[in-house]
């Protein structure tokens, strides 16, 4: 089992917000993670309805800058930015995002329907977007899609999985969102295997996180987003935040993925879910790494997954 593990922890897109400070928060995260290992580096960056996607396209405009002028591969640094459908008014609006990003050397994206209330313009969904970027001649190498093991609060079971078999059409990848149970993950990817999904699944995993971090980013994104990920995650899921056997800091309760991942991993390599454990792609849903959401608190990640990485070999 650690065998596999470790494998995942080798395979991790790590997900920032676009805050103040976030910008020098991966900077000095990337110069220490450079001084362990060379590989690349992927920072996805989120789009709030409260915020805009302008938030989103000037960070990733200028990480990529950086990258740029520190003189180092373009492949060293992956930034994926979220473009949220709902927040982008028009194909000359996306036009304009699509030029933007290539100048800055994006090669992938991750696109979502996203939560805002009413749409911007006439996207009101992310088949709607993964259409219209068809239309532009694929203008990124990799799209990734979103799927939901606990399903979504206002779209019904059925109707996201319609929408994932055509959204995957134009998609390279599909990232669960965040879930704290791995048996409903498991379940999910189960469901993609049934459907003829044919793509990679990343599983959206919560990084160490204490309550009063959480709450603090969730105050800066807006009271809406807050409200939103509380409904989507559930009162459940959440509480496993604070359950028993949780690692205790100095100061508060802090939830740390690795049970979680042991739960999946176990389970999951029952049911041929990754290759390093004997699994094959037929079909697809085969679980090829994580996406771990830091809620920007990236130096406890990166000691989690260095800690992570050490002890399993």
């Amino acid at each position: 089992m650690d065998r596999v593990v470790a494998d995942l922890l080798q395979h991790i897109r790590y997900e920032v917000i676009p805050l103040a400070g976030t910008e020098e928060a991966v900077e000095r995260w990337l110069i220490s993670r450079r001084a362990e290992e060379q590989k690349k580096t992927t920072i996805t960056i989120t789009a709030s309805p409260t915020r805009g996607i302008e938030p989103t396209i000037a960070l990733t405009e200028r990480l990529g800058a950086k990258a740029r002028r520190r003189g180092g591969e373009p492949s060293s640094l992956c930034v994926v930015p979220h473009l949220s459908a709902r927040l982008i008014e028009d194909e000359h609006h996306l036009e304009e995002i699509v030029a933007r990003l290539k100048e800055a050397g994006v090669e992938e994206v991750f696109v979502i329907g996203g939560d805002a209330k009413e749409p911007r313009g006439r996207f009101h969904d992310a088949l709607g977007l993964l259409e219209a970027l068809e239309e532009l001649g694929r203008p990124f190498e990799r799209v990734g899609i979103a799927g939901y093991p606990e399903g979504h609060p206002s779209i019904e079971r059925a109707e996201l999985e319609r929408a994932l078999r055509k959204k995957a059409l134009y998609a390279s990848y599909v990232v669960s969102q965040l879930c704290f149970e791995a048996k409903k993950v498991l379940l999910w990817a189960r469901r993609v295997r049934e459907l003829g999904v044919g793509l990679p699944v990343v599983v959206g995993v919560a990084a160490p996180i204490d309550p009063k971090r959480l709450a603090g980013v969730a105050a800066k994104i807006g009271i809406g987003d807050s409200a939103r990920f509380l409904r989507k995650q559930r009162a459940k899921s959440l509480l496993r935040l604070l359950s028993p056997g949780r690692r205790r800091s100095a100061l508060s309760l802090v939830y740390e993925p690795g049970g979680f991942l042991e739960e999946l991993v176990e389970e999951g390599s029952r049911e041929g879910f990754f290759a390093s454990s004997g699994g094959t792609d037929e079909g697809g849903g085969m679980i090829s790494g994580l996406h771990l959401y830091t809620f920007n608190d990236l130096q406890r990640t990166l000691e989690w997954v260095r800690e992570e990485k050490r002890s399993r070999g």
